[in-house]
Protein backbone atom coordinates (compact mmCIF):
# COMPACT_ATOMS: atom_id res chain seq x y z
CA UNK A 1 0.00 0.00 0.00
CA UNK A 2 3.26 2.19 0.90
CA UNK A 3 4.17 1.68 -2.89
CA UNK A 4 1.12 2.61 -4.37
CA UNK A 5 0.78 5.82 -2.44
CA UNK A 6 4.47 6.49 -3.83
CA UNK A 7 3.33 5.94 -7.27
CA UNK A 8 0.34 8.29 -7.02
CA UNK A 9 2.58 10.65 -5.91
CA UNK A 10 1.14 10.93 -2.06
CA UNK A 11 4.05 11.21 -0.59
CA UNK A 12 3.10 12.37 3.23
CA UNK A 13 0.60 8.87 3.08
CA UNK A 14 3.18 6.94 1.87
CA UNK A 15 5.43 8.04 4.16
CA UNK A 16 3.34 7.40 7.21
CA UNK A 17 2.93 3.93 6.30
CA UNK A 18 6.43 3.36 5.93
CA UNK A 19 7.30 4.96 9.25
CA UNK A 20 4.86 2.31 10.91
CA UNK A 21 6.95 -0.52 8.93
CA UNK A 22 10.28 0.88 10.24
CA UNK A 23 9.53 0.95 13.49
CA UNK A 24 7.68 -2.80 12.77
CA UNK A 25 11.11 -3.71 11.50
CA UNK A 26 14.21 -1.19 12.20
CA UNK A 27 16.88 -3.23 10.33
CA UNK A 28 15.26 -3.65 6.84
CA UNK A 29 17.30 -1.15 4.72
CA UNK A 30 14.42 -0.94 2.34
CA UNK A 31 11.76 0.32 4.32
CA UNK A 32 14.34 2.74 5.76
CA UNK A 33 15.76 4.30 2.37
CA UNK A 34 11.98 4.02 0.99
CA UNK A 35 10.67 5.89 3.78
CA UNK A 36 13.52 8.91 3.20
CA UNK A 37 12.48 8.71 -0.77
CA UNK A 38 8.46 9.57 0.43
CA UNK A 39 9.92 12.30 3.10
CA UNK A 40 12.34 13.35 0.24
CA UNK A 41 9.29 13.83 -2.35
CA UNK A 42 7.93 16.43 0.64
CA UNK A 43 11.19 18.55 0.07
CA UNK A 44 12.32 17.32 4.19
CA UNK A 45 15.70 16.64 2.93
CA UNK A 46 17.50 16.82 6.67
CA UNK A 47 15.17 13.25 8.15
CA UNK A 48 15.40 12.05 4.19
CA UNK A 49 18.69 11.66 4.73
CA UNK A 50 18.60 10.48 8.39
CA UNK A 51 17.03 7.58 6.65
CA UNK A 52 19.46 7.08 3.73
CA UNK A 53 22.06 7.22 6.54
CA UNK A 54 20.61 4.76 8.43
CA UNK A 55 19.52 2.21 5.79
CA UNK A 56 23.29 2.48 4.46
CA UNK A 57 24.20 1.84 7.99
CA UNK A 58 21.84 -1.33 8.10
CA UNK A 59 23.12 -2.76 5.09
CA UNK A 60 26.34 -0.98 4.04
CA UNK A 61 26.51 -2.48 0.23
CA UNK A 62 23.21 -0.40 -0.09
CA UNK A 63 23.75 1.66 -3.18
CA UNK A 64 20.58 2.80 -3.82
CA UNK A 65 20.63 4.51 -0.45
CA UNK A 66 23.99 5.57 -0.69
CA UNK A 67 23.26 7.32 -4.43
CA UNK A 68 20.14 9.00 -2.81
CA UNK A 69 22.57 10.49 0.46
CA UNK A 70 24.59 11.83 -3.05
CA UNK A 71 21.12 13.33 -4.66
CA UNK A 72 20.73 14.77 -1.13
CA UNK A 73 24.22 17.02 -1.29
CA UNK A 74 23.77 17.69 -5.45
CA UNK A 75 20.01 19.22 -4.48
CA UNK A 76 21.61 21.61 -2.08
CA UNK A 77 24.64 22.31 -3.93
CA UNK A 78 27.16 20.91 -2.24
CA UNK A 79 28.42 18.81 -5.17
CA UNK A 80 31.65 18.01 -3.88
CA UNK A 81 30.20 15.83 -1.03
CA UNK A 82 28.00 14.66 -3.51
CA UNK A 83 30.17 13.24 -5.86
CA UNK A 84 32.07 11.47 -2.68
CA UNK A 85 28.57 9.46 -2.32
CA UNK A 86 28.25 8.92 -5.59
CA UNK A 87 31.87 7.59 -5.87
CA UNK A 88 30.80 5.16 -2.57
CA UNK A 89 27.66 4.23 -4.13
CA UNK A 90 29.98 3.00 -7.29
CA UNK A 91 31.98 1.10 -4.99
CA UNK A 92 28.98 -1.20 -3.74
CA UNK A 93 27.83 -1.76 -7.75
CA UNK A 94 29.57 -0.76 -10.24
CA UNK A 95 26.64 -2.08 -12.32
CA UNK A 96 24.05 0.79 -12.60
CA UNK A 97 24.51 2.90 -15.10
CA UNK A 98 22.04 5.64 -12.69
CA UNK A 99 25.10 6.15 -10.70
CA UNK A 100 27.42 7.22 -13.17
CA UNK A 101 25.14 9.38 -14.63
CA UNK A 102 24.24 11.06 -11.62
CA UNK A 103 28.21 11.55 -10.76
CA UNK A 104 28.73 12.94 -14.14
CA UNK A 105 26.07 15.85 -13.18
CA UNK A 106 28.00 15.69 -9.87
CA UNK A 107 31.51 16.48 -11.94
CA UNK A 108 29.55 19.07 -14.39
CA UNK A 109 28.02 21.06 -11.67
CA UNK A 110 31.59 21.47 -10.45
CA UNK A 111 32.93 22.08 -13.40
CA UNK A 112 35.09 19.53 -13.86
CA UNK A 113 34.19 18.69 -17.79
CA UNK A 114 36.49 15.95 -18.24
CA UNK A 115 35.62 13.68 -15.01
CA UNK A 116 32.13 14.48 -16.52
CA UNK A 117 32.66 13.10 -19.84
CA UNK A 118 34.24 10.08 -18.38
CA UNK A 119 31.11 9.08 -16.20
CA UNK A 120 29.38 9.99 -18.86
CA UNK A 121 30.74 7.62 -21.57
CA UNK A 122 30.58 4.55 -18.79
CA UNK A 123 27.25 5.16 -17.99
CA UNK A 124 26.11 4.74 -21.56
CA UNK A 125 28.39 2.00 -22.27
CA UNK A 126 25.92 0.36 -19.77
CA UNK A 127 23.14 2.10 -20.80
CA UNK A 128 23.30 3.80 -24.31
CA UNK A 129 19.47 5.03 -23.91
CA UNK A 130 19.93 6.22 -20.49
CA UNK A 131 19.45 10.01 -21.48
CA UNK A 132 15.98 9.08 -22.93
CA UNK A 133 14.02 7.76 -20.07
CA UNK A 134 14.40 7.46 -16.34
CA UNK A 135 15.87 4.99 -14.13
CA UNK A 136 14.14 4.03 -10.73
CA UNK A 137 14.70 0.44 -9.68
CA UNK A 138 11.20 0.25 -8.39
CA UNK A 139 11.53 3.44 -6.84
CA UNK A 140 14.57 3.22 -4.93
CA UNK A 141 17.02 5.03 -5.89
CA UNK A 142 16.62 8.84 -6.98
CA UNK A 143 17.94 11.28 -10.15
CA UNK A 144 18.84 14.94 -10.02
CA UNK A 145 18.94 16.03 -13.80
CA UNK A 146 19.03 19.76 -13.34
CA UNK A 147 22.24 21.85 -14.30
CA UNK A 148 22.60 25.18 -14.54
CA UNK A 149 24.18 25.55 -18.11
CA UNK A 150 22.47 23.27 -20.50
CA UNK A 151 24.11 24.33 -23.67
CA UNK A 152 27.01 22.90 -22.54
CA UNK A 153 26.13 19.89 -20.79
CA UNK A 154 24.08 19.09 -24.24
CA UNK A 155 27.26 19.84 -25.95
CA UNK A 156 29.03 17.22 -23.36
CA UNK A 157 25.83 14.57 -23.89
CA UNK A 158 26.61 15.13 -27.97
CA UNK A 159 30.73 14.43 -27.95
CA UNK A 160 29.60 11.65 -25.26
CA UNK A 161 27.65 10.26 -28.02
CA UNK A 162 29.86 11.04 -30.64
CA UNK A 163 33.01 9.32 -29.01
CA UNK A 164 30.21 6.05 -29.20
CA UNK A 165 29.44 6.10 -32.47
CA UNK A 166 25.62 6.95 -31.74
CA UNK A 167 25.25 9.53 -34.85
CA UNK A 168 21.44 9.67 -34.33
CA UNK A 169 21.63 11.07 -30.62
CA UNK A 170 25.03 13.16 -31.33
CA UNK A 171 22.78 15.52 -33.71
CA UNK A 172 19.97 15.25 -31.13
CA UNK A 173 22.01 16.61 -28.17
CA UNK A 174 24.29 19.58 -30.74
CA UNK A 175 21.11 20.54 -31.69
CA UNK A 176 19.82 21.19 -28.28
CA UNK A 177 22.94 22.84 -27.71
CA UNK A 178 22.55 25.11 -30.61
CA UNK A 179 18.70 26.02 -29.29
CA UNK A 180 20.11 26.90 -26.05
CA UNK A 181 22.70 29.29 -27.35
CA UNK A 182 26.26 27.35 -26.86
CA UNK A 183 28.70 29.56 -27.95
CA UNK A 184 31.52 27.14 -29.22
CA UNK A 185 29.54 24.85 -32.08
CA UNK A 186 32.35 25.49 -33.93
CA UNK A 187 35.42 24.39 -31.79
CA UNK A 188 33.58 20.77 -33.06
CA UNK A 189 35.56 20.84 -36.08
CA UNK A 190 39.16 20.67 -34.01
CA UNK A 191 37.91 18.02 -31.30
CA UNK A 192 39.01 14.85 -31.99
CA UNK A 193 36.07 13.22 -30.49
CA UNK A 194 33.64 14.18 -33.20
CA UNK A 195 36.00 12.95 -36.04
CA UNK A 196 34.26 10.16 -37.09
CA UNK A 197 30.80 12.12 -37.34
CA UNK A 198 32.30 15.67 -38.60
CA UNK A 199 31.73 15.23 -42.49
CA UNK A 200 27.45 13.84 -41.92
CA UNK A 201 25.77 16.15 -43.59
CA UNK A 202 23.38 16.82 -40.93
CA UNK A 203 26.03 17.41 -38.51
CA UNK A 204 27.22 20.25 -41.22
CA UNK A 205 23.74 21.22 -41.68
CA UNK A 206 24.01 21.81 -36.88
CA UNK A 207 26.86 23.75 -37.16
CA UNK A 208 26.28 26.10 -40.15
CA UNK A 209 25.36 29.43 -38.56
CA UNK A 210 21.76 30.73 -38.54
CA UNK A 211 20.60 33.74 -40.13
CA UNK A 212 19.82 35.58 -36.84
CA UNK A 213 23.49 34.78 -35.36
CA UNK A 214 24.53 37.13 -38.14
CA UNK A 215 22.27 40.13 -38.76
CA UNK A 216 24.99 41.83 -40.54
CA UNK A 217 23.83 39.47 -43.83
Amino acid sequence: MADLYMARKEYREASQLYKRLTEQDPKNAVYLNKLGISLHQQAALGPALKYYERAVKVDPGYADAQNNIGTIYYQRKKYGKAIKAYQKAIAMRNDMPILYSNLAYAYFEEKKYEQAIASFRQALALDPQLFEHNSSRNGSILQDRTVGDRGKFYFLLAKSYAEAGNLERCLIYLRKAKDEGYKQMAAIKQDPSFAAVLKDPAIQEVLAPRPEDNPQL
